[in-house]
């Protein structure tokens, strides 16, 4: 079987229901980690998403017509804020995170990148680190979820 042509490219904004089932379906996980669906990225609606998008950039990753993985940047004082990298669910541990990360660092001219995640988010922590994220401090979300955070100097 030969799977479609994989596509990197500028998300577009109409397309945003498409994100937002991608988003929750990729965040079950992060539920299910942390024993709480009320987790923000799973409880954001489709107005405050394309809010969102309308004032960020947005990465995705298709396979053929499938969208399978997002990332979400902002420039803000010279760094970059990654936000909401999400992969889908059976697309996970392939190399698409990977890809999108590098590509939101690749499209900045800042110095600097920012991003958090959970702390029981053993993998997500693995794939920052590996890619030259290191741990900045830590800030108590709700009585279940810390939220680590991290920096990177991008070469320029």
């Amino acid at each position: 079987m030969t799977l479609p042509p994989v596509e990197l490219g500028a998300f577009p904004r109409e397309r945003a229901g498409e994100l937002l089932t991608l988003q929750r379906a990729a965040y079950v996980t992060e539920a299910q980690l942390y024993a709480d669906a009320r987790l923000p990225a799973l409880t954001q609606t489709l107005p405050e998403l394309v809010a969102e998008l309308a004032g960020s950039s947005c990465l995705a990753v298709w396979h053929g017509p499938r969208l399978v993985g997002a990332v979400r940047t902002r420039e803000v004082d010279g760094v970059l804020h990654i936000g909401r990298l999400v992969v889908a669910p059976d697309l996970q541990g392939h190399g698409t995170g990977s890809r999108l990360l590098a590509a939101a660092e690749a499209a900045s001219g800042c110095a600097t990148a920012t991003l958090f995640t959970g702390h029981l988010s053993e993998a997500n922590l693995r794939l920052y680190q590996r890619h030259g994220y290191v741990e900045t401090h830590r800030e108590q979300l709700s009585p279940t979820v810390e939220l680590v955070h991290l920096a990177k100097h991008l070469a320029r």
